[in-house]
């Protein structure tokens, strides 16, 4: 049968976690997505590659032929990728928002006058994937916010940190204020991404700094649109200060909060990849122009 890659990495990642419940985490897709994949694989090769159990996911004795062959053939298929990519000149970088991006346009500018012969690709990606296209193996590096699930396994440079503040509906109470305290905030409910994001979600949450106070969730959402509409039908949301430029919405206000950490945004790439002279002086250049300006 032809497989979709994708399927593969999928398979992969179970194999690796042992369970569908830490896959998903680290794929950024729903449990019950990755189970009908898993599935999907599985009945395109006739074989059943994983005991499923109570415990988790344990390897079949074809799933433990395939485990062991895959990390070959998936490194393989990356370099193909990435032959293909310097073949035609073009270099993929992903991001999350436009307020993370800061001056990467004009550095990309500069790079496409000084190296005509590449193309840049910027790829934005929705909220359901902090790590913008990267844990997929979709792009050659990232603009992220930090901390993004599985960052572990990237190469990552911290460009920029700035504060981080509260979207609240325009007739919220707390509207009126110059600056909110994040403890009157804790009763609220809040938009929030999706639970496959982990991590991430918990920290644009701040469940580590409601001193254990619970988190009441009011919406999940993954892109901009469907974030400042919970906000304006009566959620509140933190979100980094540059959101108040690039993101509005008539019913919807930006304040200052006390008592919570700031965002950082960081530059992201795969590491262990064979080394790229363009995607380096690219991504040099983002980082010398972004640690200027920060």
């Amino acid at each position: 049968m032809d497989v979709d890659m994708r399927l593969l990495r999928y398979f992969a990642a179970v194999a690796e976690e042992g369970s569908l419940t830490g896959a998903a985490g680290r794929l950024f897709v729903s449990q019950p997505a990755l189970t009908k994949q898993i599935r999907r694989l599985e009945d395109g090769l006739g074989v059943r590659l994983f005991a499923r159990s109570r415990s988790g996911m344990a390897l079949t004795e074809a799933g433990c032929e395939l485990a062991s062959r895959l990390p070959a053939l998936l490194d393989r298929w990356d370099e193909a990728v990435q032959a293909t990519g310097r073949a035609a000149r073009v270099l993929r970088l992903g991001f999350l928002d436009a307020g993370a991006m800061g001056a990467v346009a004009e550095v990309i500018t500069e790079f496409r006058q000084a190296r005509p012969e590449w193309r840049v690709e910027l790829r934005q990606s929705d909220w359901s994937d902090p790590s913008a296209g990267l844990a997929r193996g979709e792009m050659d590096a990232a603009v992220v916010r930090l901390p993004f699930p599985g960052q572990d396994g990237f190469t990552v440079t911290e460009l920029f940190r700035e504060e981080r503040g509260v979207l609240l509906p325009a007739r919220h109470p707390l509207a009126n204020r110059e600056t909110v305290e994040f403890r009157e905030l804790w009763e609220e409910p809040f938009a929030a991404a999706g639970a496959e994001t982990g991590a991430w979600r918990e920290y644009w949450l701040a469940t580590a700094e409601r001193d254990g106070h619970p988190v009441r969730v009011g919406a999940v959402t993954t892109r901009p649109d469907e974030w400042l509409g919970a906000v304006a039908g009566g959620c509140v949301a933190l979100a980094p200060a540059s959101a108040a430029r690039f993101y509005s919405h008539p019913d919807v206000v930006f304040r200052p909060v006390h008592g919570v950490s700031p965002s950082r945004v960081g530059l992201a790439r795969p590491r262990g990849r064979t080394q790229q002279a363009a995607l380096d002086e690219l991504l040099g250049a983002i980082t010398r122009r972004m640690g200027r300006s920060s």
